[in-house]
C-alpha cells in the first residue's frame, strides 16, 4: 500500500483536451505510481465548486474557442477559490487556454476580449493570419532543466508582476515571439503553450510537480 497519496483536480477535463493535453494527467499518474504514490483524480467542471483545501495538484488544459468561451464564463464562479489555492502555493499545471485564463484576459479569434480570473498578472493578445507552430526547446535556468515540445497557438502572452518564464526559448517562438520567454512560473503554478503533451517528453518536470505537491501535503517525503 502506498505511503503517500495525491488528490488531483482536472479542471474542465470533459471540455478541454486540445491536442491530447489530457495526456499530461496520464503522465502525472504514471510517474506518481512509479514513485509509489496513490494518485486520485477527478474532473471539476461547469456548475461544480472548486475546493481549494481538497486538492494537492490541479491540471488545467486548453480547448477550442467554443469550449473555452463556456469555461471563461464558468471559471469566474471559481475565481476566489482558485486564487486562494494558488496563493497558498498549490501546485498547478496549465496548458494553452488554461494558462491564458489564469491571467487577465485573452483576445479571441473574432477580436473579442475574453476575461480571465486575474490570478496571475499576464495578458494575451491575438495575431492576425498567423500562428506559432512547430517544435520548441526551452531552458529553465533556475532548475537547469531543458524542456522539449511542440507549440501551436495564435495567442501572444506577456508576463507581468511576480511571474517568471518557465524557460528561455532556445528554439521556437514561445510566449509572444519577441522576448524569448515561454510559459510561466508563479509560486507553484506552471503554465505553458507546449502541446503534445508537455510531460510525456519531459518526465523530470512531471516528477518536480509531484514532489512539490507531496512536500506541500506531508512536509517532508522519503522517496
Amino acid at each position: 500500500m502506498a505511503n503517500y497519496r495525491l488528490n488531483v483536480a482536472h479542471l474542465y477535463g470533459n471540455l478541454l483536451n486540445t491536442y491530447g493535453d489530457n495526456g499530461n494527467l496520464l503522465m502525472l499518474r504514471y510517474v506518481a505510481e512509479k514513485m509509489g504514490v496513490e494518485f486520485i483524480s477527478e474532473v471539476v467542471s461547469i456548475h461544480e465548486p472548486f475546493d481549494p483545501k481538497k486538492y494537492d495538484l490541479v491540471f488545467f488544459g486548453g480547448g477550442q474557442d467554443f469550449e473555452q468561451l463556456i469555461v471563461s464564463e464558468d471559471i469566474q464562479t471559481k475565481k476566489e477559490a482558485l486564487t486562494e489555492y494558488i496563493e497558498n502555493d498549490g501546485v498547478m499545471l496549465a496548458i494553452c487556454g488554461g494558462y491564458q485564463l489564469l491571467g487577465h484576459y485573452y483576445m479571441g479569434a473574432n477580436g473579442e476580449k475574453i476575461k480571465g480570473i486575474s490570478a496571475l498578472d499576464h495578458y494575451t493578445l491575438s495575431q492576425e493570419n498567423n500562428r506559432f507552430i512547430g517544435d520548441i526547446v526551452i531552458h529553465n535556468e533556475e532548475f537547469d532543466e531543458t524542456y522539449y515540445g511542440f507549440e501551436n497557438h495564435n495567442g501572444r502572452t506577456f508576463l507581468g508582476k511576480g511571474e517568471k518564464p518557465l524557460g528561455k526559448v532556445v528554439e521556437g517562438q514561445g510566449n509572444n515571439g519577441e522576448d524569448q520567454t515561454e510559459g510561466v512560473v508563479y509560486r507553484n503554478v506552471f503554465g505553458s503553450y507546449f502541446h503534445g503533451p508537455l510531460l510525456a517528453r519531459n518526465e523530470h518536470l512531471a516528477e518536480r510537480l509531484i514532489r512539490t505537491a507531496l512536500k506541500n501535503r506531508y512536509g517532508s517525503i522519503d522517496i
